[in-house]
């Protein structure tokens, strides 16, 4: 299986938010999770001043522009090709070409492996985020994302929460 790199999709302006929804969709439909990891749609925070007042708000960083990190294969660059509001690949002729890690590492997006000593039906405590302290058990792991799900207790029902490599540790 081919390691997955970032991509950059042209779309109508206006449209990115809805071409990454229509991704979204079709990833969860066509089960694709383990093939198109992640759609994003980069935004920067702004400050701008209107009648006195300071305003924050996030603005698109490249309009008319999304970024999908997948494996390129004949089934996602037709799921991706093929949605609604994309017009094509960035690269020359029908060729996409992925970023490079430095080109990545500018939008903060850095890719780290994380070594870890655990496996599914381990028990790990979550180290950070809204789930600090909890304790749960694997019940399954993507490598690719870097990321595991575990059961939590939430209103007396088991309920699967996804967490990064780095935010759990194993119970000994």
């Amino acid at each position: 299986m081919s390691e997955a790199k970032w991509y950059v999709v042209h779309t109508y302006s206006g449209y990115e938010n809805k071409v990454k929804a229509n991704i979204d969709k079709t990833i969860e439909n066509r089960h694709l999770e383990d093939q198109i990891l992640e759609v994003r749609v980069p935004l920067e925070e702004v400050i701008e001043m209107k009648n006195g007042v300071q305003k924050v708000s996030m603005k698109k960083l490249f309009p008319g522009y999304v970024m999908i990190h997948m494996i390129m294969n004949d089934d996602t660059w037709y799921v991706v090709r093929n949605t609604r509001g994309v017009t094509g690949f960035v690269g020359p002729g029908s060729k996409p070409v992925p970023l490079e890690e430095e080109e990545m590492s500018r939008f903060g997006i850095h890719q780290e492996n994380i070594v870890y000593d655990f496996e599914i039906g381990d028990t790990v405590t979550v180290l950070s985020g809204a789930w600090e302290g909890t304790v749960g058990v694997v019940q399954s792991m993507n490598e690719q994302k870097q990321s595991l799900s575990i059961n939590v207790e939430l209103f007396g029902r088991e309920t699967p929460v996804e967490l990064g490599f780095s935010e759990v540790k194993k119970m000994d």
